[in-house]
């Protein structure tokens, strides 16, 4: 029975002495790996993170203590250690774990995750509640050198360090380039910043030298001088926090000495732990990036590379990137902007071929932006690609930086809709109804790639904000196919009805209004209906004419949209209907008023009704409950 076999749940792994855990380790790394290359999954991260993972729930009372991950890829080895072992083979599957923390699938999950530089201010509302109770709880956030480039997490240092909260805020920095400060020395001086020797010298010293003033001044500036020589804290000092760090975050005895000596130390503590992506696999070492998130793999012979002489389908992803790259080639006031996903929004090629137009500003959504909205007031003509689910969170620099001024920005709004393994925390579901409110802006749903190539084009000549929809897979047809110039704010009819009476839809005349993607299995429904079938294009302006000329020759108007049916295209359809006074029946499908867990899209999209069997059944449905009006 190996080491691993016997760890259930973390009280297990605390009876096991401290010369076990690197081999708990190496056999917790065995395992993640195993396990991820048969479902898939975020894999470099993960790798990169065991032997912090054993140390926190070795040397943390968990559940009891809070752990909060930051941004949550990283989190396998944490959910093999907390009674999830049986279930990592359903893992981001339909019916299985969650690919990140959440508190409804173990007590072990304090606090849900998936978008970044959430963990300080939940771990700090985590402390002052402790607090507040009386109770007796250590609160951890673990969070990513990337994570740490979001307002988000500095906006959390500054108010915990003002509150002098009991929290742990560790730094997983797995920045290649400073590696290299990890030895002895700074080991050394890390074990002695985190000792209780240290702690109270330096306590007695503030109380001593507090009575002379200009001594404790020159104490002080002397003492920051000298760490921020030898130690980059300087700045989490000025916080408020005690800073220990950086320490090798692959030698799980050195964690476990450090966490059991900050543990218990009053007020923030920010320990900065170094580590490798992907270590313990020389693969995934060599490259990280290839390796953050896979698909099923032979972990032995790696990741295949890819065949040169088999193109594989363009997704909408590589359609907006070679677009980009186009666009800019012939006009150079054009720019592209991500908020650090330049790989997930196909923008790698754009990156190495027109640099100078490129800007990567890390995860910080709100400010990509803004930064945006400045470069438009100065007659340059942004492109901010981002996912759908995070550009909720620049709402108010949306609302107030871009709409509110009216200024020329393209949003190519990517994982529109449902988005697979990755589950409700990555669904683009609401993109629609919240920017359909707002003045100024024009929205479109891509339906194929030549039609997401056609709005991109027509939203860059707008002088105005724009989004342009698509979603996350492969596209359906080819660009190359070209296509005309788009009727801003005009959709256009796909399929008409017969005339003849169907005994499908009971004799009712029936028109689909798709939106993007939604028009493929519509058009399958109205095939097997005899449904005169629409695609829409615009979401705003709605095409208000067709939607009139529609209800007077239909009964039934059934909108079709791969996004939330409270709010979206659906319920324009509704205000346009009431609006002009005319009584025709409407049936709305959309994403339903739930979060869908993660799967297979096909069972995702299927469990929404919105398979080509869903939407046919929903019209059958509806014929057989209603009236013609009229």
């Amino acid at each position: 029975m190996s080491l691993l076999d016997s760890i259930i749940e973390p009280s297990q792994l605390r009876t096991q002495p401290s010369t076990a855990l690197p081999a708990v380790c190496d056999e917790l790394r065995a395992y993640v790996l195993d396990s991820v290359s048969k479902t898939g999954g975020h894999l470099s991260s993960n790798l990169g993170v065991i032997e912090l993972t054993v140390a926190l729930h070795y040397c943390f009372d968990t559940p009891h203590d809070r752990l909060v991950w930051d941004v949550g890829h990283q989190c396998y080895p944490h959910k093999v250690l907390t009674g999830r072992r049986e279930r990592m083979h359903t893992l981001r599957q339909w019916g299985g774990l969650a690919g990140f923390p959440k508190r409804d699938e173990s007590p072990y999950d304090t606090f849900g995750v998936a978008h970044s530089s959430t963990s300080i201010s939940a771990a700090l509302g985590m402390a002052v509640a402790a607090k507040a109770k009386g109770e007796a709880r250590r609160v951890v956030a673990i969070i990513g050198d990337g994570s740490m480039t979001a307002g988000m997490a500095f906006e959390a240092l500054n108010n915990a360090g003002a509150m002098d909260a009991n929290v742990l805020v560790i730094l997983n920095d797995n920045e290649m380039s400073i590696s290299e400060p990890v030895g002895a020395l700074n080991n050394y001086l890390s074990r002695l910043l985190a000792s209780k020797t240290y702690g109270k010298v330096r306590s007695v010293g503030k109380s001593v030298l507090s009575a002379l003033p200009p001594v404790s001044r020159f104490a002080r500036r002397w003492e920051e001088h000298m760490k921020g020589m030898v130690l980059p804290g300087t700045m989490w000092e000025e916080f408020g926090f005690n800073y220990i760090g950086p320490i090798d975050g692959h030698d799980v005895n050195l964690l476990v000495d450090t966490l059991n000596k900050v543990k218990d130390r009053p007020g923030p503590q920010f320990l900065h732990v170094l580590t490798r992506k992907g270590a313990g696999y020389e693969r995934a070492e060599d490259d990280p990036i290839l390796y953050h998130g896979v698909g099923k793999f032979d972990h032995v012979v790696g990741i295949p590379p890819a065949d040169p002489g088999k193109s594989p389908k363009k997704t909408y992803s590589d359609i907006f990137g070679d677009w980009l790259c186009d666009a800019v080639a012939a006009d150079r006031t054009i720019v592209g902007i991500t908020p650090a996903m330049r790989e997930g929004s196909g923008m790698v090629r754009f990156s190495k071929e027109h640099p100078d137009n490129y800007f990567d500003v890390g995860i910080a959504e709100q400010h990509s932006v803004t930064f945006a909205a400045g470069l438009a007031c100065e007659g340059m003509k942004p492109v901010v690609a981002i996912y759908s689910t995070f550009l909720q969170r620049a709402y108010d620099q949306l609302v107030h930086d871009v709409v509110l001024q009216n200024l020329p920005v393209v949003f190519a709004i990517d994982r529109a809709g449902l988005v697979g393994a990755d589950g409700p925390t990555h669904a683009g579901s609401f993109d629609v109804a919240y920017l359909r409110c707002l003045p100024n802006m024009t929205i479109m749903s891509a339906s194929d790639a030549a039609e997401c190539r056609a709005m991109l084009s027509h939203a860059v000549a707008l002088a105005s904000p724009v989004a342009v929809r698509y979603p996350r897979g492969a596209a359906h047809g080819a660009p190359e196919a070209g296509f005309a110039p788009l009727a801003h704010g005009k959709g256009v009819r796909v399929r008409e009805r017969s005339g003849v009476p169907s005994t499908a839809t009971a004799g009712r005349r029936v028109a689909i209004l798709g939106w993007g993607a939604m028009l493929h299995p519509a058009r399958v429904a109205a095939d097997a209906l005899d449904a005169t079938l629409v695609n829409m294009r615009f979401v705003k302006p709605l095409d208000g004419a067709l939607i009139r000329e529609l209800a007077a020759t239909h009964d039934l108007l059934v909108t079709v949209e791969e996004a939330s049916v409270e709010g979206s295209a659906g319920s324009a359809v509704a205000e346009c209907l009431a609006q002009a006074g005319l009584a025709c029946a409407l049936l709305t499908l959309g994403l339903p008023d739930r979060f869908i867990d993660q799967g297979d899209p096909a069972l995702m999209l299927a469990s929404a009704g919105l398979d080509a069997a869903g939407i046919e059944r929903s019209i059958r449905e509806r014929c057989v409950a209603f009236s013609p009006v009229g």
